[in-house]
This record gives structure tokens, sequence and C-alpha cells, in this order.
């Protein structure tokens, strides 16, 4: 079954003077337009093409690739605001709308914003919503700690970051664990932290524990190598200076130097750190 707003690998069955007529194991079809048409194809081969309802709300493909797809979340510009609601650009001819009744603020043209993509059941349209946090829920999470995840900032807190964890959960990054700059909107890779008994999850921006220690070593080494093999950090460095030229904490500075000293990697001196 075609499904709209996400990505389907179809078969190419016919070619028509308006585009390629593709189709599933179902005998459903959909048009691939000309202007999307590649310039090398066969009857039979598989495509793979985002599919959804064009301006004339017709199930249309496309080789474009959308900046969200359903149910999923980004961070997308306002191009219109219109008697039903704000037009985001999405990466598409047709812009995806979300209706004054989704918008957890009023949305302003030329303001960018976190959108949910989802199917409004009542209109079966994409749709697109500011109203986050209904389509986020912690209740099944199953995560450990260490566990890499995908992260979307969501918005600042008094403790400090919200994001979207795997475009499904609810997490916060806490002002003390940031160590480089974080902005809405931003695409980060975490690793979860700890999960509370109420499921609510911590999240970092570095492995915790044992397994901080060789990606924080490769970093150091990383940073050496770009600055011809010299860091003026030292242990009488401060936390700030350390922040703002590797973006980890002093005590993860002093491990990863550590893991580097015993490789025999680096020489330690009073005005920094040299590669051997």
């Amino acid at each position: 079954m075609i499904e709209l707003g996400n990505y389907n690998t179809l078969k190419v069955l016919r070619s028509t003077s308006i585009g390629l007529f593709l189709g599933d194991d179902e005998g459903t079809e959909i048009l691939l337009p000309n202007k999307y048409v590649p310039e090398d194809f066969e009857i039979d081969q598989e495509m793979e093409v985002f599919c959804y309802l064009d301006n004339a709300e017709r199930p249309i493909s496309t080789t474009l690739k959308p900046k969200v797809i359903r149910n999923g979340f980004a961070y997308l510009r306002v191009v219109e605001v219109g008697a039903y609601g704000a037009f985001m650009d999405w990466g598409l001819e047709k812009h995806l709308l979300v209706p004054f009744r989704e918008q957890s603020q009023r949305m302003e043209e030329g303001n960018t914003y976190i959108v949910h993509c989802y199917m409004d059941e009542e209109s079966m349209r994409l749709t697109g919503s500011s109203r986050v946090d209904k389509f986020l829920s912690n209740e099944n999470v199953a995560y450990e700690q260490n566990d890499e995840v995908d992260l979307l900032v969501h918005r600042k807190t008094p403790l400090g970051w919200e994001v979207i964890v795997d475009n499904r959960y609810k997490g916060l990054i806490f002002d003390s664990d940031i160590f480089k700059p974080v902005n809405v909107g931003d695409y980060l890779k975490g690793f979860i932290k700890n999960v509370r008994d109420d499921k609510k999850l911590d999240i970092s921006l570095q492995p915790i524990g044992s397994k901080m220690l060789e990606p924080t070593a490769k970093t150091i080494l990383d940073k050496l190598v770009q600055n011809d093999g010299f860091l003026p950090l030292h242990d009488k460095s401060s936390p700030d200076e350390i922040m703002s030229t590797l973006h980890m904490s002093k005590k993860a500075f002093k491990k990863g130097a550590g893991i580097l000293y015993r490789q025999r990697k680096i020489n330690i001196q009073e005005d920094g750190i040299y590669l051997l």
C-alpha cells in the first residue's frame, strides 16, 4: 500500500506523456510527473519516491527530499500566513499547512518553528502542528544508559534544553551537561544519561562514564592535529577556556588527556599539551 507522507519503493509500470506511473504490489498506481523523471529508467525498475497530495489534492510522487516526513518533526520556516493558518517550507512545491488551531503560538511569516507532520483524520491531508508535546509520549521508553540517540532541540527551559529523542520521546539536557553552543532546531547525537522512574529522559551530549574516555581523547587528538600539534591547555586552565576550545568539561579534558598521555601520543608541558 502506498503511504502518503512517506518514502515508498515502487516499480515503474509505464511511461506516458505526463510522466511515469509507478505502482506497488497491490495494484495501486501513482504519477511521477515528467519534471522528476530520471534520464535513465526501465520498466519494472524500482524507484524510491516521496508520496503526498499536490495542490489539486491528487496523490502524486516526487524525487524531491522533504525536510520532514509523516510522524516526524522538523524546524521549518513560515513562507506565508493565510486565512487558514501558516504555510511552511518543507522542501516541496506544495507548502505544509499548520492550521491556526494547531499553533502553540501565533506563527509569523519568516519565522521558524518546530513542527510535527501528521495525517489529519478528518481531512485526510498531511498537516503540521507546533503543539509538539501532544505527539510525544515517554510511556514506552526502553533505553539503557549510554544508548545513542538522535536529538532535535525543541526549546529552552530554566533547567536546560528540551529535546525530541528519536522522533518519539521527550528528553532534557541539563545546562550543566552542555559544553558547546546549542540552539532550537539543532540536530544532535546524544546519549541516554538516566531513565527516571517516571520515564523522563536525562540526555548527555557525551558518552557516560568509562565510555566517555575514548571519544573525548579523540576530540583532543583531532584538535591537536588542527592546531599544528599544540594546545595551550593544562591542569591550571579554567573550565571556561577548556569549554570554549574543546566543548567539554575540565574533568572530561583531564581524563581524555590522561588516555593520550598513557598511549604516548602527547607530551604534557607547563604551557600546554604537545602532539608526539
